[in-house]
């Protein structure tokens, strides 16, 4: 694929949109990718066609990281409170989800990941200090970051959705190097708090024939089975990730060494 085919098949451009919500829906593990930002008005989150259920977690599950200004979520009559870096998992047999903003100036902005569920799992929200932040990387190898694990076998508890975050330190740009690959999971990624004038080069393709794409603020990008995940910035930057499948162990990854990829 050339650089326009890339593009075409696997970015997904900027998903926050004042008083919308924006979704993709991905063949690769049925996941979909989306973002909701209420600004002057509530935000509902409705069924679709091509999901052919009467609401939209009928018969999915649903993770929810905000990323913006304070905000509140209303689950079947439930209200959860939100700030920055939060996560919100809602289980299958949710039927009303609603969105909405605390300060117009900083409104909230949620990202929305989903992948099919067969088993019910509560609700629960968990705060940012609560998901087991852990340091990684160097400054001299310039991958410096912070990892947030969420929704995952020793967290928030899901059907299979797994689901959290990364933080690069300044004077950091690389993600996830050494790189892996994971044959039984796809890998969502969103990029967020990236600077103005600055981008995320977001590298895919077999170890061994690499192809990147050029990522910006609020970008998200469908990582396929057989990719590396990888990536770097022309300046520290942050990102959500988010995967379903068989693999359901966060550490269950295949290592490429360095000087293996091509």
């Amino acid at each position: 694929m050339n650089t326009a085919q890339l593009r075409e098949h696997f970015l997904v451009n900027s998903l926050m949109h004042a008083d919308t919500i924006n979704l993709c829906y991905s063949h690769y593990d049925r996941v979909i990718v989306g973002g909701a930002m209420p600004l002057t008005t509530e935000i509902i989150l409705r069924t679709y066609d091509a999901l052919k259920a009467d609401y939209f977690l009928e018969r999915r599950e649903l993770g929810i990281i905000n990323v913006g200004g304070d905000g509140e979520i209303v689950a079947d009559g439930t209200k959860f409170s939100l700030r920055k870096l939060d996560c919100l998992y809602l289980g299958k047999g949710t039927k009303q989800v609603s969105f909405q903003t605390v300060n117009v100036i900083e409104p909230a902005k949620y990202y929305l990941l989903s992948s099919p569920a067969h088993q019910v799992y509560p609700a629960q929200l968990m705060k940012r200090e609560d998901a087991s932040p852990t340091d990684m990387g160097t400054l001299q190898t310039a991958n410096n970051r912070t990892i947030y694990k969420y929704i995952h076998a020793d967290g928030l508890k899901s059907c299979q959705l797994v689901m959290g975050l990364t933080i690069l330190k300044e004077g950091s740009v690389w993600n996830t190097m050494p790189a892996h690959t994971h044959d039984r999971r796809m890998e969502a990624y969103f990029y967020f708090d990236v600077p103005d004038n600055h981008v995320v080069f977001h590298f895919m393709g077999q170890p061994q024939e690499t192809r990147h794409l050029v990522i910006s603020n609020y970008d998200a990008v469908l990582s396929p089975p057989w990719s590396i995940h990888s990536g770097s910035g022309t300046s520290n930057y942050s990102f959500i990730w988010g995967m379903a499948g068989e693999n359901y162990v966060y550490t269950d990854m295949d290592l490429v060494a360095i000087k293996e990829l091509r």
